[in-house]
């Protein structure tokens, strides 16, 4: 139930677009959010990477027009974790991790 009234909210407010929009302001920040899309009654895990003000998926198919949404499907997003940038292999550093949709929607957050 919960899950459905996260979904609801995200939906709103574009979550995605607007963690892109801070991402653009905090260019030494990488964040990670992880969950699933329900297809045909079934989980899919679900990974999008943010950084510099730009989504990628490293598990499906995203929508690059800024005029659509990122992804379709009916998607939950479970964890957030938020990364000293850039990456480097085997010295990842953690700096937030959080399970609040709306966390990191506060650019203070991002520090």
């Amino acid at each position: 139930m919960a899950e459905i009234r996260v979904f609801l909210i995200m939906a709103e407010i574009d979550l995605i677009r607007n963690l892109e929009k801070i991402s653009s302001m905090v260019p030494n920040r990488l964040l990670k959010l992880q969950g699933y899309l329900l297809r045909k009654n079934s989980k899919e895990f679900l990974e999008i990477i943010i950084y510099k003000g730009f989504s990628s998926s490293t598990t499906h198919q995203i929508e690059i027009d800024s005029e659509k949404e990122v992804i379709e499907l009916d998607h939950f997003f479970t964890k957030f974790t938020l990364y000293r940038a850039p990456l480097i292999k085997g010295a990842e550093v953690i700096i937030r991790e959080n399970a609040n949709s709306l966390f990191f929607l506060k650019q203070r957050n991002w520090t």
